[in-house]
């Protein structure tokens, strides 16, 4: 529940300071802040789904959803990166034409906007720094960029009090939208990654096999597969050959030691094959 409710204060916050941009792009005449508030408002749209989608991945798995619900979480953070993608896109075509023809920039008004900016975005990424998901991750991502983006933006104010240089204000945007493109990208492989069931990084196949086949009981493992739901909670199956005449309870035990020992590897849901000499194995 606290993640979503950080999602919705982050909701909140972005809308709002959508509005707050439109309305100060409009009397400082800033390309790289009309483009923001653009972006801003589409990431509310992101965000507001992010939301939705959170709340159905912490519900228990059903019939309809047999592994449960937590990819629902990961959808909103595909949905985020495309979002912050083609909204960083639209900034660049928008924006190149003013660094050939730069135009007069209130420098105040972009001044005031950059530090209001750099407050509620802030705000923001400090309740989401600490969020698991990688939903939350991407959502951090946004608005850590828009921080850093704000403090550029306040750092270009500063500089065109004193000297006039509007063709800063194109350029700012310019960067602002190649970084969120090239961050906003990293997360989507992670993320398509997960959909299409990559084994997780962090996983280390052949030690698991071997911490299996630690139990003498266990005189093989083949045909190890492991994937992700959401980047954090993992699947397992294995294929375990056992020692001839092992009882019933033996074997209860042992396949309960083994999941015991698999959970600290982040595995929810671990199936264990069990197989016999002679037995056909149908790997796939």
């Amino acid at each position: 529940m606290k993640k979503q409710n950080n999602i919705l204060v982050a909701f909140w916050l972005n809308l709002v300071f959508a509005l707050v941009e439109l309305v100060g792009a409009f009397f400082t005449n800033s390309v790289a802040i009309a483009s923001d508030a653009i972006h801003d408002l589409g990431d509310s749209l992101s965000i507001g789904i992010s939301w939705y989608l959170e709340k159905f991945s912490d519900r228990e798995r059903d019939i309809r959803f047999s592994f449960g619900y937590k990819r629902f979480s990961l959808l909103g953070a595909l949905i985020n990166c495309l979002i912050l993608i083609f909204g960083s896109l639209f900034i660049l075509r928008e924006t190149i034409p003013r660094i050939w023809q730069p135009q007069a920039i209130h420098t105040d008004g972009m001044l005031w906007l950059a530090i209001i900016g750099i407050a509620f975005n802030g705000f923001a990424a400090f309740k989401l720094h600490h969020g698991h998901s990688i939903n939350e991750s991407v959502l951090s991502l946004h608005f850590l960029e828009d921080v850093l983006g704000w403090v550029a933006v306040l750092v270009v104010a500063i500089v065109m009090q004193f000297w006039d240089f509007p063709i800063l204000d194109p350029i700012l945007a310019l960067l602002v939208a190649a970084w969120v493109i090239w961050n906003a990208s990293k997360r989507l492989r992670q993320t398509l990654r997960i959909f299409l069931q990559s084994t997780p990084d962090e996983l280390d196949m052949a030690a698991i096999d071997r911490l299996i086949q630690q139990h003498p009981e266990v005189t093989s493992v083949h045909d190890t597969r492991a994937w992700s739901l959401d980047g954090r909670h993992h699947v397992l199956s294995t294929h375990l050959m056992m020692a001839p005449q092992l009882s019933n309870a033996a074997l209860t035990d042992l396949k309960c030691a083994i999941r015991k020992e698999l959970g600290d590897f982040g595995f929810q849901h671990v199936t264990l094959e069990i197989e016999n000499e002679g037995d056909a194995c149908n790997e796939l």
